[in-house]
């Protein structure tokens, strides 16, 4: 099937804008040319791509479908574009990447501001989502890779490197102050609220078969989108959770947590850098996967 490129484009500033006059008005083209456009487009899919209405334009299934894949496709010819453009490719280009909160926090970070010292003309997009949902956008083509907490089942053809060991313990506010004095049986915990992360994380199921291995059923009282809430909800005395030890370390120091000491051991976490083996990346894409790999 032999489509005009240009056609794609078009598709895609309708479809984002599901509106032909300001696509035509982005695109520097008129609404007539725009709306010709389309119709041939969809009389060479053989397919209905939009429904007119009142209040502008509604994707059907099948356009819903091929903005999918335009979109993604757009984002990777632009990030191109820019990056030929430069008098040197090498000192500049976007890199965009998925990364956990506890990931951002524990490891990237700190490599992000000596990465910027060394390539400064590098621009980085960091989309902060849990780990299920990065992995999705990185499979659908969106992430050049990413940085994720392990463990977490990857699909078949994703490589994953660890990158960092880290350690997560058991902590309370001061009201569970008494909780610290000794080491404690995992079931005696279940008497507390606890504080965890939502349904939809991997942390969420790690624990929850951790729970289960113990034989105990066990739901968080208050469950959060992000790791970063965990803390302050935790001192706030409104339950127990497990974080990571670095991060609680400057609040345990200050006496503003309590740690405590389970009888039995706890999961074993990771950072570890998630590639789709069978997609390249970009010089600048490649760069900052190669710094991040420096030990």
């Amino acid at each position: 099937m032999d489509i005009n490129f240009e056609y794609y484009k078009i598709f895609y500033y309708v479809a984002k804008y599901r509106n032909i006059t300001k696509a035509a008005a982005a695109l520097g083209s008129s609404q007539p040319n725009v709306t010709r456009i389309m119709k041939l487009l969809e009389k060479q899919l053989n397919c209905r791509l939009f429904i007119r209405e009142a209040r502008g334009i509604t994707l059907t299934e099948e356009g819903q479908r091929l903005y999918s894949h335009a979109e993604i496709a757009y984002h990777h010819l632009l990030n191109a574009q820019e990056e030929i453009s430069r008098q040197d490719a090498r000192l500049g280009g976007t890199v965009e990447i998925g990364a956990t909160e506890t990931a951002i926090h524990l490891f990237l970070l700190e490599k992000l501001r000596g990465f910027k010292v060394e390539y400064p003309a590098i621009a980085i997009k960091i989309h902060n989502q849990t780990t299920p949902e990065i992995i999705r956008h990185l499979i659908s083509g969106k992430l050049d890779f990413a940085v994720i907490t392990m463990p977490y089942e990857t699909p078949k053809g994703m490589v994953c490197e660890k990158v960092l060991d880290y350690e997560e313990i058991l902590v309370g506010g001061l009201q569970f102050e008494d909780l610290g004095e000794k080491p404690l049986e995992l079931k005696d915990m279940k008497q507390y609220p606890w504080v965890g992360m939502g349904s939809a994380s991997a942390t969420y199921h790690l624990y929850k078969d951790f729970f289960i291995a113990h034989k105990i059923d066990l739901e968080p009282d208050m469950q959060v989108e992000t790791s970063g809430l965990m803390l302050p909800l935790i001192e706030s005395n409104l339950g127990i959770g497990f974080v990571p030890q670095e991060l609680a370390l400057p609040l345990l120091e200050e006496k503003r947590l309590v740690q405590i000491q389970l009888k039995c051991e706890t999961p074993k976490r990771s950072i570890q850098i998630a590639l789709d083996k069978g997609r390249g990346r970009s010089f600048a894409a490649d760069t900052f996967y190669k710094y991040l790999k420096k030990v």
